[in-house]
């Protein structure tokens, strides 16, 4: 296999679909579209939440038939398939129906986010096969940052196209447009990873008779490895930024006049964060995936004590680009964590574990948006910033245990 071939098929799914799926980024435009159709914040947690919370529901599932797969990606090309179906029918919705039926428009962009979502449950398990397979331990720490890389960049590319579109047309169209166009550049994307030539797996597991019984063995699984344990607390905390983060744009718009390149700017900025990070230096940790996760929480906590009291655009900017470099940190350790500890024959099984616990924290942005409807940004804020000094706390004892 061609480290080469393979990394630039990568790199290009990944720049691609970025370009398409920060149309809806849950810290800036997500949270704006769904205020356009009402004025519920809980309502904005919710739909933040479906955008990528309905993986929980399959992983296990998928895990539960793919450790007895030699090959993932013909299953991979049907999770690609409804992604894309997915993608677009949320623009088309918002086109078709909008503002003459907010309710209903709601509705339908909810379901089109889950199904977007619960296909991505089987695909987390696949890509990850397909990775572990393609790359070896060296490669891969490599592989994942230059994906990350590129994804800021298609990022940046699509913050100045959302920002010209959200500029020029009015809403909800303008929007519509966004999720259509974008559907497509994401299709070409979704092609180039699904023409990776996947070599076979020799050292699968056989399948348990049932789903129950493969339920019972991972919870045993789980119970006697307190390195897994300990990675999914500390993950499952660094995902506690989502309790605040998709109201920071809400609170923005209180104090800055939001224009559309204004918005399209902050994704920029938050991109060119993310590239700056994975460029000079999430892959100098490689493969120490600790270090990585502990700077990682640093990042975030630094954004949301600034948060506490920024008031201007540039406050804002600055925030928005720390959330870039923090949140690529995360998701570039999470993968390696898992995949470092996995036996071959269990990778399936520890993927879907960790992947299925920690993926509730997706779903933070709910009880965040119950927290600021009661009460105010300072308390939204502080108890976020509580949450992640214990994951950075508990981050600690898995390098403890580690070594």
């Amino acid at each position: 296999m061609s480290y080469k071939i393979n990394n630039a098929k990568s790199v290009i799914h990944s720049f691609l679909l970025t370009v398409g799926t920060t149309v809806a980024e849950p810290a800036t435009i997500l949270p704006l579209l769904v205020h356009h159709f009402s004025s519920s914040l809980v309502l904005v947690g919710i739909f933040a939440s479906l955008l990528r919370g309905g993986a929980i529901a399959v992983q296990l599932f998928a895990a539960f038939y793919a450790q007895g797969y030699e090959r993932v990606m013909p299953y991979m090309h049907r999770v690609f398939f409804f992604r894309f179906a997915s993608w677009f029918a949320v623009g088309a919705s918002i086109y078709f129906v909008g503002d003459r039926n907010p309710t209903l428009t709601l509705w339908l962009i909810g379901i089109f986010f889950f199904t977007f979502s619960f296909s991505a449950g089987f695909g987390a398990i696949y890509f990850k096969e397909i990775i572990a397979k393609v790359f070896d331990s060296q490669e891969r720490g490599r592989a994942m940052a230059n994906r990350q890389l590129f994804a800021a960049l298609g990022a940046i590319i699509s913050g100045g196209v959302t920002g010209w579109v959200l500029a020029t047309f009015e809403a909800p169209n303008n929007y519509a447009f966004l999720f259509m166009i974008s559907s497509l550049i994401m299709l070409v994307g979704l092609v180039a990873f699904g023409s990776i030539e996947e070599p076979p797996k020799t050292n699968t597991r056989p399948r348990e008779k049932s789903f129950l019984a493969f339920l019972k063995n991972a919870r045993a699984l789980l119970k006697a490895d307190r390195r897994l344990q300990l990675q999914i607390i500390v993950s499952l905390l660094g995902y506690s930024f989502l309790l605040a983060m998709p109201f920071v744009i809400i609170k923005a718009k209180e104090t800055v006049e939001l224009t559309g390149w204004m918005l399209g700017g902050f994704i920029t900025v938050q991109m060119i964060g993310g590239m700056i990070g994975n460029l000079f230096l999430w892959k100098r940790f490689a493969p120490n995936y600790v270090a990585m996760l502990q700077t990682a929480y640093g990042f975030m906590i630094a954004a949301f004590v600034i948060a506490l009291f920024a008031k201007g655009p540039w406050a804002y900017a600055l925030i928005f680009f720390i959330f870039g470099i923090g949140m690529d940190g995360f998701r570039n350790a999470d993968t390696n964590l898992v995949l470092e500890i996995a036996p071959e024959d269990k990778r399936p099984i520890y993927v879907a574990i960790q992947s299925t616990i920690v993926s509730l924290g997706l779903f933070f942005s709910i009880p965040g948006g119950f927290i600021l409807e009661y009460t105010n940004y300072t308390t939204l804020y502080l108890i976020t910033l509580a949450m992640m000094g214990v994951g950075l706390w508990y981050t600690h004892k898995l390098g403890q245990h580690t070594d």
